[in-house]
């Protein structure tokens, strides 16, 4: 029997840190989908929002946050965030984390949202790799943290509205036979266990994640019984590299803060007369303007300029875009052709101010967790520092909490069948173009029905034809996909306004009647919960 205090599914920044930190509490499982360096986190390159200068404040960073949220923020969450991002930073930095500077300071850079230059980097437009190498760096010199790569997570094991454990299908050697390629199904159980399996994004046609980004997470922890909220808000990055066959590779939108200009067709600046931030706008308003310049232009991608700044500057902040963009056979100190793509899931599992979720001793962190900070739409580079402060959090509630004394049952009941793979991958292309025809930038209601409408045909049509399967490794995740997509449409349909992330073109403007977060759980209808009335302390 496999055994742990905690088990950590995920391996991204929030994962990585909560690993670290409960390994001074106990033993630790980190249970990663695929490879340690692969996740949303590795691939940031923005930087992370923490107030470090004496010219700026947490309450001006609060602020910021809570212009971008469009109000639907929770003001306590936003408080912690703030308060305690200094106190993380400064603590990781002790241990070693070496971030740019600038005349002995630290460099501090200028996004999208931000009145102030808070955001920190390292290695220039690598700061999501440096951090967690940084923190990779740390866990693997823990004796008592066992790391599983490729070992995908299937169910929770719950009883008694207690979670104790999870089911895994993996081809880890150290738990399967090794003969055996296709892997096996395994049981691990923990004290506590931690959902850090980040976002959605992957649905989506065009996307600057992992392709494992779909949501499997989160789709578990619905079908547990958590609810989840805000899944309507998804955050479309506005600047991806357009290549017409190739993956959407991610531009910092610290290369619009460091001065490049956004140009349509005819080579003019376009966002100037919407936003007085122009480029810098919150990044629904920027990608939203890029998409109707496309349309406007009838070209797939607008035009990021740099030409009118310092080339040499350029290399040395953005080395790792550079290098990127020259590979493809783009100057980045020139211009690059770029479109938006879907970047993060605002919304996620309902998370307490300590990272617990509705199902007791499982907790959630990272872009998995809806803590109420993001609201309607994530301030730049406020995930990361997430990441460290709730993950901190709730590792610290983990201890108040203790052991517990469920003895866990030894049932498997889930099996593999590589024909069915097909039928996953080819439903993930269909599901992925559904998501960007019927919910993606610009969405209204008659799209949304009929995205709902043909999700629901490819559920009944799955059904069909798994019907006397039994827990089947692909069919399971084919079901997973088709409750992500509905989790993010459904609630999309419900609200009838635009606010954040999430715009209606036949309701183009915010109502105050949903100035409300939505909710979703398994079995129920979808529901509305207010703003600061303590909805996430539970």
């Amino acid at each position: 029997m496999h055994k742990f205090d905690y088990i950590i599914v995920g391996s991204g920044l929030a994962g990585l840190y909560a690993a670290y930190k409960a390994s001074f509490k106990g033993s630790v499982a980190v249970v990663t989908k695929s490879f340690l360096r692969e996740s949303n986190s590795f691939n940031a390159q923005g930087g992370i929002a923490v107030v470090t200068a004496c010219d700026d404040d947490p309450e001006i960073h609060k602020s910021d946050t809570l212009i971008a949220g469009r109000g639907l923020c929770e003001d306590s969450a936003v408080d912690i965030l703030v308060n305690d991002g200094p106190d993380r930073i400064a603590e990781i930095i002790a241990d070693g984390m070496k971030f740019d500077t600038e005349g002995g300071a630290l460099a501090l850079g200028l996004e999208g949202g931000h009145h102030k230059r808070r955001i920190l980097h390292a290695g220039g437009d690598s700061t999501g790799k440096w951090i967690t190498e940084f923190v990779i760096s740390k866990v693997v010199e823990r004796e008592n943290i066992t790391i599983f790569e490729n070992t995908t997570l299937l169910d929770l094991l719950i009883k008694n509205q207690t979670c104790y454990g999870v089911r895994c299908w993996s081809t880890n050697d150290k738990l399967c036979d090794n003969s055996d390629k296709e892997g096996s199904e395994t049981l691990l159980y923990a004290d506590h266990i931690f959902l850090t399996s980040g976002g959605t994004s992957a649905i989506y046609a065009r996307t600057t994640n992992p392709e494992t980004t779909v949501g499997d997470g989160l789709a578990i922890a619905y079908n547990a019984g958590c609810r989840i909220v805000d899944m309507e808000f998804i955050q479309f990055h506005p600047s991806a590299l357009y290549q017409e066959s190739a993956k959407a590779i991610l531009i910092s939108e610290a290369v619009r803060g460091e001065g490049a200009h956004l140009l349509g067709k005819d080579g003019k600046r376009f966002m100037v007369p919407i936003h007085e931030l122009a480029e810098l706008a919150p990044r629904d308003i920027v990608a939203r303007s890029i998409y109707k310049q496309m349309q406007k232009d009838n070209m797939p991608h607008v035009t990021l300029s740099l030409k009118h700044l310092n080339s040499e500057s350029i290399k040395k902040r953005f080395p790792g875009i550079y290098a990127m963009c020259k590979e493809h056979g783009y100057d980045l100190t020139q211009a690059i052709p770029v479109a938006p793509a879907s970047h993060y899931t605002v919304g996620g599992v309902a998370s307490n101010q300590n990272g617990r979720s509705d199902i007791n001793r499982l907790y959630v962190c990272g872009e998995i967790a809806a803590t109420g900070i993001m609201g309607a739409n994530r301030l730049a580079s406020n995930s990361l520092i997430e990441c460290l402060v709730f993950a901190n959090r709730a590792v610290e509630d983990s201890v108040k909490v203790g052991g517990h004394d469920i003895t866990p049952h030894f049932d498997k009941v889930f099996s593999i069948n590589e024909n069915n793979k097909t039928t996953y991958t080819e439903l993930k292309a269909e599901v992925s173009k559904i998501m960007n025809t019927y919910a993606g930038i610009i969405r209204c209601e008659e799209g949304l029905k009929e995205g709902l409408s043909k999700i629901e045909a490819l559920s009944k049509d799955l059904e069909r034809k798994t019907d006397g399967c039994g827990k089947e490794f692909y069919n399971e995740a084919s079901k997973r996909l088709l409750t992500v997509a509905s989790l993010i449409m459904t609630p999309a349909l419900m609200r009838r306004e635009s606010r954040g992330g999430h715009y209606r073109e036949d309701f183009p403007c915010a109502d105050e009647t949903y100035a409300v977060h939505s909710v979703q759980q398994k079995g129920k209808e979808v529901a509305t919960a207010p703003v600061n009335v303590d909805y996430f302390n539970f």
